[in-house]
């Protein structure tokens, strides 16, 4: 009797799992994190309102959606498998430790040293270099706030938006997997993608709340804001593990048409404010990119798409992705200021893409030296993107944020 694909999607979740990493996961976290910066630069060039052209290098702030699909599916992936093979879920105090070593290090390295350089590297406003600035940075709650853009957000950590969203989806995810996974009787993934399809829609539900003006204007920074990208990254886990497959040359045209979508004024306007529904719009089309993107990789039937995100270059990239994404926002500011003597919205958007990339590569890889892991083990809930924190920031730019936080203009 041959297996069924669920029985084979699980074998090969083991199988997975026993291997030393995902290489082609680790490369499409590298593909996200250089969409990140590109927007970053883009913005601090003042490219961004260059008509379509400029709403293309806006919406490269999708690399966030990637990481945060990447991130629901690497972390509910073990939880999924545990409930399918009936076997008790993974220990959540050894899920917490695990996720406290891969991001507290690095980070706390980061946000010290850029408030320190702070002290003397001022070239705008900067209302969250204070003590209490601070600490809300170390905490990760300097989201949690009205009036965020006056209170706490800092040019060199404004990324920093997009790691407070991870760290409260982490803290949030051994609750989530236990309702969707423990309290049905027995594995029942029909349920689950139904589940996880009503889990995600409370986005554009909140967004639109958040639109109305009824929640502080930092609320599209919050994890129910974002919460179609990591439901959409758990239901690929769900689909993996019953052994689904999709067309991947189909998946990513898809996701290709829909990025040139969101880059009309479904999306929103660069300058501007918009329509309370566009908010809404956008967080769908970021989780369907983002999914469909991941999707053709991990469901996917096309060889070459693997190979390419599994080459030496982007899995080295993507293993000091998380460390790209803590440093690139100070560098890129440090970069055009003092080392290229830009204004900002000056300046070549190449010249500062590269630039940046030169001086934040090696700074990241040293720190991944000095700050990784060294006892992490190599399960796939180690094997997560580690800048799923990063899962990037997007929509705030090294120096200065574009628009209103409101959900209406968030991004990297």
């Amino acid at each position: 009797m041959s297996a069924s694909p669920e029985a084979s999607g699980i074998a090969t979740l083991r199988s997975d799992a026993a291997q030393s990493r995902i290489p082609a996961l680790t490369g499409m976290r590298a593909i996200a994190a250089l969409l990140v910066i590109g927007t970053h630069a883009a913005f601090a060039t003042g490219k961004l309102t260059h008509g379509y052209l400029g709403a293309i290098y806006a919406r490269l702030e999708v690399g966030v959606a990637v990481f945060f699909v990447l991130s629901g599916f690497l972390l509910f992936r073990p939880l999924a498998a545990a409930a399918a093979s009936g076997g008790p879920l993974p220990d959540t105090a050894r899920y917490f430790r695990h996720r406290v070593r891969r991001i507290a290090p690095a980070y706390l390295v980061v946000v010290l040293a850029t408030f320190e350089l702070y002290v003397v590297f001022t070239p705008g406003p900067n209302p969250a270099q204070t003590w209490h600035g601070l600490l809300r940075y170390l905490t990760l709650t300097q989201i949690y706030t009205d009036d965020y853009l006056v209170t706490y957000l800092h040019p060199g950590l404004s990324q920093m938006w997009s790691l407070a969203v991870e760290a409260s989806f982490y803290a949030a995810l051994p609750a989530l997997a236990y309702v969707l996974l423990r309290m049905r009787a027995g594995w029942r993934p029909g349920r689950t993608l139904a589940d996880l399809a009503l889990l995600g829609a409370i986005a554009p539900g909140w967004l639109l709340i958040a639109a109305s003006g009824v929640l502080p204007n930092s609320a599209g920074m919050w994890l129910p804001a974002h919460l179609g990208c990591f439901a959409g990254g758990m239901a690929l886990a769900v689909l993996h593990i019953r052994g689904a497959r999709w067309r991947a040359r189909t998946a990513l045209a898809s996701a290709a048409a829909l990025f040139l979508v969101v880059a009309t004024p479904v999306g929103g306007a660069i300058i501007g404010p918009d329509p309370v529904w566009v908010p809404a719009a956008k967080s769908l089309l970021y989780a369907a990119i983002a999914t469909l993107a991941v999707g053709a990789l991990v469901l996917g039937d096309w060889p070459r798409y693997g190979r390419i995100l599994s080459s030496r270059p982007m899995t080295w990239l993507g293993q000091i992705s998380y460390e790209i994404f803590l440093l690139h926002v100070v560098v890129m500011a440090v970069t055009m200021h003092v080392v290229l003597r830009w204004q900002l919205f000056t300046g070549s958007l190449l010249g500062l893409y590269l630039a940046t990339l030169m001086v934040t590569v090696p700074l990241a890889w040293a720190l991944h030296a000095v700050t990784r892991p060294r006892s992490a083990g190599n399960s796939s809930v180690n094997a997560r993107p580690r800048c799923d924190a990063a899962s990037f920031s997007s929509g705030v730019s090294s120096a200065a944020e574009r628009a209103e936080p409101c959900g209406t203009k968030t991004g990297s």
